[in-house]
């Protein structure tokens, strides 16, 4: 059964334009997309993991993850809107990713997840200051996805992730970008 929704902070949530409504939508298709593309990562990074502690901590994150993409899933029903037609392609794309990541040995994969997670931790604090200002419920699930992104990239680090490089970490922000130009429309 998928997690709630987390709660916006004892507000009632206010209703939404038409304009404010598909904002909001295409903002949490794009968060969804970054959803599925963790399912696919860390599972891949699962399948590779050379020692038990790194494909447990893979098996928690990717817990942590279905958690994301139920809520992000919970709420574009709400807001009548729809997934990304691209997340097939995008879940593709990602699983090969992780696959070339785990082959890179532990400390490079986990070096993977953390500048992952933190690319997707700025990503997430740009979603909420876009967002409708009384979109309540859309801001409570990012905010919480955001620090649970900040924490699994803090993770990754003290077990001992790599540093990527930087022409490496701007390959990786480039092809972000393109995914969420994207899956904003798509």
């Amino acid at each position: 059964m998928p997690a709630a929704l987390p709660p916006p902070e004892g507000v009632a949530p206010a209703a939404l334009d038409a304009q404010d409504r598909r904002h909001s939508g295409a903002l949490m298709r794009v968060n969804h997309v970054g959803e599925v593309c963790a399912q696919a990562l860390y599972a891949a990074q699962a399948l590779t993991a050379r020692s038990p502690e790194l494909r447990a901590q893979m098996a928690q994150a990717a817990r942590d993850e279905t958690d994301h993409l139920a809520w992000t899933e919970q709420r574009l029903a709400e807001l009548g809107d729809r997934p990304s037609l691209l997340n097939p392609l995008w879940y593709g794309g990602a699983f090969a990713l992780g696959l070339l990541a785990g082959q890179a040995g532990d400390r490079w994969s986990l070096g993977f997840v953390a500048e992952t997670e933190r690319q997707v931790e700025q990503h997430l604090a740009s979603h909420l200051q876009r967002l409708p200002v009384n979109d309540l419920a859309s801001r409570a699930v990012v905010a919480q996805m955001r620090d649970d992104e900040a924490a699994h990239a803090a993770k990754a680090e003290r077990a001992g992730g790599m540093p990527l490089p930087a022409p490496l970490r701007s390959l990786m922000r480039a092809a972000a970008g393109l995914m969420t130009r994207s899956a904003h429309w798509i």
